[in-house]
């Protein structure tokens, strides 16, 4: 009978160690994973800018082209 009790007793506190560094772990995960979220949307959004900085490009590269066979 000593035997069955001193097992669930040990039973137990294993099972609640694992809930608790269980709980831990979700918890670091739950960060990096909000980490990697506000990452991704920043990148998204420089992402979103680079086809109008170069098509701004083109403009400005048209423009100095007109005024260079003007002066020449």
């Amino acid at each position: 009978m000593e035997s069955i009790v001193v097992a669930l007793i040990g039973g137990g506190v294993t099972l609640l160690g694992v809930l608790i560094a269980n709980s831990r772990s979700q918890a670091v995960t739950d960060t990096k994973l909000e980490e990697l979220t506000r990452e991704v949307r920043a990148h998204n959004h420089f992402a979103q800018r680079v086809p109008v900085l170069e098509e701004q490009m083109k403009v400005v590269n048209h423009r100095l082209q007109v005024l260079e066979e003007k002066t020449a």
